[in-house]
């Protein structure tokens, strides 16, 4: 045998086994996971992601009764729960009004006692022979401004030592309990702790009626230190809210 034909054989062979060899472990070689980890748990074609009617199953209708006995428990469940919560605002809302109305009430029995009732007579005398007096000043037909001022100038009379029959001192008692107990109503009813329109049926118009006359006085009083005298009643008399001492 020729040796150069073999040895040439014999190079050619070396190659074709590694490469052959090569070819057989890479087809023994596990493909690379490109993608998730539970690819391999997807059938080919399909989308890991759940589709729409997956995520609007109706589980009231399952087939199997147990399934649909949950859901509606867990419906019926939510149901009472909100319907005990809007009971629950109800009853609270109820019963602040109904204490709103009560301490109203308080109130108008407060202003039904004697003491009370003896300060509105005092105060209506007083100023019953004011008016009476100073009749001739007012015309037929008085403008606003000019019943201001009439106003204002029987309330300042009243406040002196010849404004009445009453002494001074004694009417000055009686005046001060009634600016206490009408300051007392604006606080309740501006804090929201009295009823409005119970309090304003009952002492809406007296209070108007007392700050036409006294405003002037207590413009006085204000002007002489007592920055807040008789604020609240002048906010009640307005509608608005009570004025702090700082403002």
């Amino acid at each position: 045998m020729d040796p150069e034909k073999s040895s040439i054989a014999g190079k050619d062979m070396v190659p074709g086994t590694i490469i052959r060899d090569a070819a057989l472990r890479k087809e023994r070689l596990p493909a690379k996971d490109k993608g998730g980890k539970n690819d391999e748990h997807v059938p080919e074609g399909a989308s890991p992601i759940p589709g729409l009617s997956e995520w609007t199953e109706n589980i009231f209708a399952e087939g199997d009764w147990r399934v649909s006995a949950n859901a509606w428990a867990g419906f019926l469940l939510r149901v009472l729960l909100i319907s005990g919560t809007l009971f629950s605002v109800y009853q609270y809302m109820a019963a602040r009004q109904e204490m709103r109305v009560e301490r109203t009430l308080q109130l108008v029995e407060l202003w039904e006692r004697s003491e009370y009732q003896e300060a509105q007579k005092s105060l209506k005398t007083r100023l019953a022979g004011l008016n009476e007096k100073y009749s001739d000043l007012l015309g037929k037909s008085p403008s606003q401004t000019e019943l201001a001022v009439y106003y204002e100038k029987v309330g300042l009379e009243a406040m002196n030592s010849d404004g009445g029959v009453l002494p001074l001192p004694e009417f000055q008692d009686q005046f001060d309990r009634l600016v206490y107990f009408l300051n007392r109503v604006s606080f309740c009813v501006e804090g929201h702790l009295c009823d409005r329109e119970i309090a304003d049926a009952y002492f809406q118009d007296y209070a108007s009626s007392f700050w036409r006359y006294f405003r002037g006085y207590v413009q006085k009083q204000r002007k002489q230190g007592a920055a807040t005298y008789a604020a609240a009643i002048e906010q009640y008399v307005a509608g608005g809210t009570v004025p702090t001492a700082g403002k």
